[in-house]
C-alpha cells in the first residue's frame, strides 16, 4: 500500500457522488469509488439523481441523498485505500444547485457526532427541503424582474459573464424568497452543492470559489464579489445570507474530526476550496491553460476553455466562470448532443457500430449538412427544427443514412460558429464523454476545428480536477507541472486534422437557417 502523499477529489455530480484518489509519487489514479444514487440509494426515488416538483420545470435534488452518499463512497473508499495517507482533498459540485440552511447548522457542524451517519446529524439544518438543480428551468419571471431591475440583459451580462439565466441560482432564490418568504426568512446561510459539501468535510461554513460564484449569476467577475445591484434585486437581506467569495486554491481548513474518527482520515488533512463541475473538469481534461479547449459529449455537448482576460458572448448563449487555475474560462452548453445521436440511433435501428459505419460511408466534401436539432436547442436558443425532423424521417424511409453525417457535421459547426467570441485560437482540444469513443465523430471534430484532438486515459474528469486542484494547492506546484503530471492520454487516440472546406459548410449551415 503506497505510503506516497495521495490526494482526495470528490465530485457530485447529477446522478452520483464520486471520490478519486491520486498518487503524488506515479502521477496515476489510485483508487476510485462511485454512489449511484438511484442504484445505491433507492429510498430516495430519485432514479437519475432527481425529482420533478409540483410545478412546469421544477427539477429538485435531496441534499440529505448527497449526506448519504459521502458516507457511503468514503466508506466503501477506506476499504480499498488507507484514507490516513490523504494529506489533502478539495471537490467539485454540479453547478448552480442551492442549499438552504437554517442557523442549527452551523453549530451541528462543530459537533458532528462521528458515531451517527450525516443525515442523522444534519437532519434538522435545512430550511428548505429540496435543492433546486441546474435543470430547473421554471424562473423566467424572475430572471426578468432581475434583469428589468438593473436595467436589462446587456447590465447582467457585463457584471457576471452570462445573461440571466433560469437555471442559474440568483433566479432560483429570488423564486424561493418570493414563493416562501417565511422558509426564506429562517434561512440563515445559502450554499452552492460545493460549498455545501465542503462544508461538512471541514466542520465549518465554507466559502464558495471564483469558478462556482460565477454560476450564480450574483457574482462580479471583475470585481470579484458579490455584486450590489444584483444582490438587491434579488432578495432581500440576501448579501448576510451568502457565504464569502474566495480564490479556488484556498485553504479552507482541517478535516472535521468527524471524519478522522469515522474513517481514519488523519487530523492533519487539509481542505480546499471546492468548486463547480464544469471548472473542476477544465482543470481534470488538461485545460487549464489558454491554447487547448475542452469538449465533453455527454447528455448535453459542452465547449469550454481558459481564457486570459473576460469576454462575453453578445449574443448571450455562452457563458464566462472564474478558471481555479487563474483568470476565466468560457463555456458553452448545447442541449442537442448525445439525446440528437441516440434519436437517429433508434430511428435506423442502428447499433453504435452501424452508426459508425453510417458516419465513414459518405463523404464529407461531397456531402450536405443538416440543422442538427431534433430537440429544442439553448445554443442558439431555438426549438426543435421540424425540417430536420421530416429529412429524418424521409431518410430512413428512403434508407438514406448520409443523413447521419449530416446531422453530426451540423452539431459541430454549430459548436464550432457558436464558439468563435471566445477569441482564442485552438491548438488542441481533448474530448471525454460517452461519444468520445467513437473515432468517427473525434474526426469529425478535427477536421472542422482544424486541431489535434486527444482522449482522455480518466473518463471522471471532475473527480480528477478536484484532487489536483488539491495536490497543486497543497504543494504550491505551478499548474504546467501539475498538469503533466496528472493528465494522461489514451495511446494511439490522438487524432489529426484533414482537409476540409470549413467555408462552404459554413455557408450551407446558414443558408438552412435562413
Amino acid at each position: 500500500m503506497s505510503k506516497t502523499p495521495l490526494y482526495l477529489g470528490l465530485d457530485l455530480s447529477t446522478q452520483s457522488m464520486s471520490a478519486l484518489v491520486i498518487d503524488a509519487l506515479s502521477g496515476h489514479s489510485i483508487a476510485e469509488q462511485t454512489v449511484n444514487f438511484g442504484k445505491d440509494l433507492p429510498e430516495y426515488k430519485a432514479p437519475s439523481g432527481f425529482i420533478q416538483g409540483p410545478v412546469d420545470g421544477e427539477v429538485f435534488s435531496d441534499p440529505c441523498m448527497w449526506l448519504d452518499a459521502l458516507n457511503l463512497v468514503l466508506e466503501r473508499l477506506s476499504k480499498k485505500v488507507s484514507l490516513k495517507n490523504i494529506v489533502a482533498i478539495s471537490g467539485s459540485g454540479q453547478q448552480h444547485a442551492s442549499v438552504y440552511l437554517n442557523q442549527n447548522f452551523e453549530k451541528k457542524l462543530l459537533n458532528l457526532d462521528a458515531n451517527q451517519d450525516l443525515k442523522s446529524n444534519l437532519s434538522n439544518c435545512f430550511s428548505r427541503k429540496l435543492s433546486p438543480i441546474w435543470m430547473d428551468n421554471s424562473t423566467t419571471i424572475e430572471c426578468d424582474e432581475i434583469a428589468t431591475a438593473i436595467g436589462g440583459n446587456e447590465q447582467v451580462l457585463a457584471k457576471t459573464g452570462s445573461i440571466m439565466i433560469e437555471r442559474f441560482t440568483g433566479a432560483q432564490i429570488r423564486k424561493f424568497a418570493k414563493n416562501h418568504s417565511e422558509a426564506y426568512s429562517k434561512t440563515a446561510i445559502i450554499h452552492l452543492a460545493s460549498s455545501f459539501c465542503c462544508s461538512v468535510m471541514v466542520g465549518q461554513n465554507a466559502s464558495i470559489d471564483y469558478g462556482d460564484g460565477a454560476g450564480m449569476n450574483l457574482m462580479n467577475l471583475e470585481a470579484q464579489n458579490w455584486d450590489d445591484e444584483l444582490i438587491v434585486a434579488t432578495a432581500q437581506d440576501l448579501i448576510d445570507k451568502l457565504p464569502l467569495l474566495k480564490p479556488s486554491n484556498e485553504q479552507v481548513g482541517s478535516i472535521s474530526s468527524y471524519f478522522v474518527e469515522k474513517y481514519g482520515f488523519s487530523k492533519e488533512c487539509q481542505i480546499y476550496a471546492f468548486s463547480g463541475d464544469n471548472p473542476n473538469s477544465l482543470i481534470g481534461c488538461g485545460g487549464a491553460s489558454t491554447g487547448t479547449a475542452v469538449i465533453s459529449l455527454g447528455t448535453s455537448d459542452t465547449f469550454f476553455s481558459a481564457m486570459q482576460q473576460p469576454l462575453f458572448d453578445p449574443q448571450g448563449f455562452g457563458h464566462v466562470f472564474g478558471n481555479p487555475a487563474g483568470g476565466y474560462m468560457s463555456l458553452i452548453c448545447f442541449m442537442n448532443g448525445s439525446l440528437t445521436r441516440e434519436k437517429i440511433c433508434q430511428s435506423f435501428n442502428y447499433d453504435w457500430n452501424q452508426f459508425s459505419q453510417a458516419l465513414t460511408s459518405h463523404d464529407s466534401e461531397q456531402g450536405t449538412i443538416e440543422l442538427p436539432w431534433l430537440n429544442d436547442e439553448i445554443t442558439p436558443k431555438v426549438p426543435k427544427n421540424q425540417q430536420a425532423i421530416d429529412a429524418l424521417e424521409q431518410a430512413v424511409g428512403n434508407n438514406d443514412s448520409s443523413i447521419v453525417r449530416a446531422l453530426i457535421e451540423g452539431q459541430f459547426i454549430n459548436m464550432y460558429l457558436q464558439s468563435q467570441w471566445m477569441g482564442e485560437l485552438i491548438n488542441n482540444i481533448i474530448v471525454t464523454g460517452g461519444a468520445s469513443q467513437n473515432d468517427e465523430i473525434v474526426q469529425i471534430i478535427a477536421d472542422i476545428f482544424q486541431a489535434t484532438v486527444n482522449r482522455l486515459e480518466t473518463p471522471n474528469s471532475a473527480a480528477l480536477g478536484a484532487a489536483m486542484r488539491a495536490y497543486q494547492a497543497h504543494t504550491k506546484s505551478c499548474w504546467q507541472d501539475t498538469t503533466r503530471k496528472f493528465i494522461h492520454f489514451k495511446s494511439n487516440s490522438s487524432c489529426q486534422p484533414g482537409s476540409y472546406n470549413i467555408e462552404a459548410k459554413i455557408a450551407e449551415f446558414k443558408r438552412l437557417l435562413q
